[in-house]
């Protein structure tokens, strides 16, 4: 079980996240959605303290998640694997590599780390990478550089990276945003797959209705920085849309929300907590 309890996150006089509280039960695929700048990233990356909170807790399974520091804190960004926008895989590396680098944190020491520089991971590394990369219809690319392959093929194995680290938890900010239809449903096809099939729970940001309606279980909506609806699908209806946002379905998806600008990491460094 996650638990998010009064989460919020300031940066100066704005506020990002705003007393957000949820409880996710394990195994569940939750889509948070919103229009641009409601809070969906910061949000995520306060769960696995990328962005440290600047009130409130998160919790699973009875673990203070905002009280670990040093080694607790690395196991738990192993336990809650993060997917990204744009795949942060390393370019000039070969796709199986770039897979093989979920297995850091299972590693210890400076023997260990110096091991994975040179490429010497256990054949059982290898074989497992092998097999998450051929789960997700790339095997034949195991050896290619990663910047040769499509968006869709670089988020596939940023996944198949993520399911290395064998994670409890898997977050994914806005991790179709960039790709075109048909690998957009790819993508989601393999985190629904991750989700049911591993039972690892996912928290999705998407700003599509549809998408989040047909591979979710459960939607959160959120506007200037609070939870506003909280729910099943089929009860995210027009009408709510319109309650919520003051706008349509198709204007939900393609007019961004005014907001402050995007605050890049050195500026959030830089901004009081």
């Amino acid at each position: 079980m996650l638990q998010l309890e009064g989460l919020t996150r300031r940066f100066g006089a704005n506020t990002a996240v705003d007393g957000v509280s949820l409880s996710v039960p394990a195994g569940q695929m939750v889509g948070v959605i919103g229009r641009s700048g409601a809070g969906k990233s910061t949000l995520l990356r306060m769960v696995n303290r990328l962005t440290e909170p600047s009130s409130g807790r998160v919790i699973h399974d009875g673990t203070e998640v905002t009280a670990l520091r040093g080694q607790e804190l690395r196991d738990w960004r192993t336990d809650c694997a993060m997917i990204f926008q744009q795949f942060n895989l390393v370019q000039r590396l070969d796709v199986l590599t770039n897979v093989l680098v979920g297995r850091l944190n299972h590693r210890r020491g400076f023997g260990a780390t110096l091991g994975t520089l040179f490429k010497r991971f256990s054949a059982a590394e290898r074989a497992m990478a092998l097999s998450a990369l051929a789960r997700f219809d790339l095997a034949e690319q195991a050896l290619q550089r990663a910047d040769t392959l499509s968006g869709g093929q670089q988020q596939r194995v940023a996944i198949a990276r993520a399911l290395m680290q064998q994670p409890k938890l898997i977050l994914a900010d806005e991790p179709i945003a960039s790709l075109d239809p048909r690998n957009a449903q790819v993508v989601m096809e393999a985190l629904r797959d991750v989700n049911r099939r591993d039972g690892i729970t996912v928290l999705c940001n998407l700003h599509h209705l549809e998408t989040a309606r047909h591979y979710c279980d459960r939607i959160v909506a959120m506007q200037k920085g609070r939870v506003m609806f909280d729910g099943t699908p089929a009860a995210l209806t027009a009408a709510r849309i319109r309650d919520i946002y003051g706008v349509s379905e198709d204007e939900f998806d393609t007019a961004p929300e005014m907001t402050a600008p995007a605050l890049t990491p050195a500026r959030e460094a830089a901004l009081p907590a």
